[in-house]
């Protein structure tokens, strides 16, 4: 019980998100490398998760709240669903959209669900030859979601607001961020690689080495930068890692 309850369970090492070095607490107690902690850092990343508590246990409310620790002055709360109903649970599960299990289904949902990115026609398309991965459709999910919230972020004068701020301190600077630039050396040897088509002005080309990265394997979100209120965000590439030495 202790190793599928708090040891995150048989699928632990498959897909987990979170490290040792991901400080997350809940009601006072560290809940980092337990499963409260994956499903909050998931949450927190805009991933799908939720908890299951079989009674007895002190779980027996929802949500739990959870709190990711930068510092003793800088805490998230993310609130994780919890069920510990069974009724709760099978409502949850029928009203849950399907479960992706093909790219095309990937594509077609991010077309439905992202409605501040503009997808060009030929974003998935190097995907078709690489089998399908359920954790590397989810982890591309989370990515996309954060580049449709930050597109929201402007107020009437076209300035970042304070969410659009945190989102870029969090997933686009430091060493663990999901978005970065590539290098100059990358730049200059794959610039034809990096150069996309305007799906709406024929003739010109975007340049797009920003990317969002997935790890585990090695897969990239290119799109268009930087983001502002007024200009469309391209996402032109979703694939296997374009600059490979």
């Amino acid at each position: 019980m202790v190793w599928l309850s708090q040891g995150g369970g048989p699928f632990w090492d498959d897909d987990r998100q979170h490290d040792g070095g991901d400080w997350y607490e809940c009601d006072g107690e560290i809940v980092t490398d337990t499963a409260v902690g994956e499903a909050a850092h998931c949450v927190l990343r805009g991933i799908d998760r939720g908890l299951v508590s079989l009674e007895p246990s002190n779980f027996v409310y929802d949500p739990v709240k959870a709190e990711r620790v930068f510092d003793d002055e800088n805490r998230v709360t993310v609130d994780v669903r919890n069920y510990w109903e069974s009724e709760a649970l099978e409502a949850s599960f029928a009203g849950a959209p399907p479960a992706l299990a093909s790219w095309r289904a990937l594509r077609k949902h991010s077309a439905a669900r992202f409605e501040h990115l503009r997808f060009v026609e030929s974003a998935f398309d190097p995907l078709r030859s690489q089998p399908f991965k359920q954790g590397v459709a989810e982890r591309i999910l989370a990515r996309l979601e954060v580049l449709n919230r930050l597109k929201q972020c402007f107020d009437a004068d076209g300035s970042r607001t304070a969410e659009g701020h945190a989102l870029y301190q969090q997933h686009f600077t430091g060493d663990k961020a999901w978005f970065s630039d590539e290098s100059d050396a990358n730049k200059a040897d794959f610039e034809s690689d990096l150069t996309f088509g305007n799906p709406d002005v024929p003739g010109e080309n975007l340049f797009c080495s920003w990317h969002g990265k997935v790890k585990s394997p090695q897969y990239r979100i290119h799109f268009t930068w930087p983001v502002t209120a007024m200009s469309p965000l391209y996402v032109v590439y979703v694939g296997p890692k374009i600059t490979k030495r």
